[in-house]
């Protein structure tokens, strides 16, 4: 978007709907920093929205439902309350409200998972029975795979709670997002980083979305600049593959993509909790056709055992 489409002659204000975490103000005003940046004669302002995601204190998994960190977000733009809202990727349902549109991905940060331990510990140096914390499904089955004689305990809060919980609860390590560490500035907290072969990432992490409503010309336009044309793409085959499988945070479900120069490389897990069943598969093909490459992947697992573990974690739906 050239610069001189925003006028200079007076401040014109957009609101961002962002979650209250720390680390998703770090993101939200990020956002606002570019945006004001290249676009001198607007000023964003931050409107701080708690959702229901915010508002639990017991892992996700055992709440179900999706969009638990999007939803009231979403009805602040539907209401005209915001102009725009920043998810993280990952929080976002398989699919939005007709009325919103997903307007812009900037550069997806580091995809991986990493491991934090109490004394320095690398991950093949984890005491038999060691006590491991996460809060995500998919993290806990796949950390039980490599070492099912771990004590996984399930842990809910923000980023800064959870690293605090090490000490409180006496874990020898705790697995998170890289993204967020490295969004913070708090690399050196990281004890290892976890390769896709070992721990597959969630779908969309380390990505952001910028939300607007359907229609709304001049909000797209804005925020055209930060949109990275791969990370659409990556986030866009991922979100396909969830989006057939019809999955949520009740079962462990795992997608990365990739760009390399015309071909899009998309991996895909689906896995019961205790991490005694996986099912994984890998897609190659052409960068245009991700939505494609995602539905064809999930279809493959559906068709090697993946549908009765979702059937069995839905109750038989």
């Amino acid at each position: 978007m050239k610069k001189d489409m925003i006028p200079r002659t007076a401040k014109e204000v957009f609101r961002l709907g962002t979650r209250t975490s720390r680390l998703a103000l770090q993101q939200a005003q990020w956002v606002k920093a570019r945006l004001e940046g290249d676009h001198p004669g607007i000023e964003v302002r931050l409107v701080h929205i708690k959702t229901q995601g915010d508002k639990l204190d017991i892992p996700l998994f055992r709440v179900g439902g999706k969009g638990l960190f999007v939803k009231e977000i979403e009805e602040a733009l539907q209401r005209q309350e915001v102009d725009l809202a920043v998810h993280s990727g990952k929080d976002l349902p398989a699919a939005i409200p007709e009325d919103l549109a997903l307007l812009a991905f900037p550069l997806r940060e580091d995809p991986r998972d990493v491991l934090i331990s109490r004394d320095g510990k690398k991950w093949a140096q984890m005491p038999r029975g060691g006590k491991i914390g996460t809060g995500s499904l998919r993290r806990r089955a796949q950390l039980l795979a490599m070492r099912p004689d771990l004590e996984i305990v399930p842990l809910r809060g923000n980023l800064d709670t959870r690293i605090q919980k090490i000490e409180t609860l006496g874990l020898d390590g705790l697995v998170v997002a890289a993204a967020g560490l490295r969004r913070m500035g708090w690399e050196d907290r990281i004890t290892e980083y976890f390769a896709p072969e070992q721990i597959l990432p969630a779908i969309g992490q380390g990505t952001l979305a910028i939300e607007g409503r359907r229609g709304d010309e001049r909000t797209r336009l804005l925020v055209e600049p930060l949109n990275s044309p791969d990370t659409a793409k990556c986030l866009g085959a991922e979100r396909s593959f969830l989006a057939r499988l019809g999955g949520g945070c009740q079962v462990p479900i795992a997608g990365w993509a990739r760009v390399e120069g015309d071909l899009i490389h998309l991996r895909g897990l689906v896995a019961s909790p205790d991490g005694r069943s996986i099912i994984k598969g890998e897609r190659i093909g052409p960068a245009e056709d991700y939505l494609t490459l995602g539905q064809s992947l999930a279809e493959e697992l559906l068709s090697r055992g993946a549908g009765e573990i979702l059937k069995e974690a839905y109750g038989g739906e």
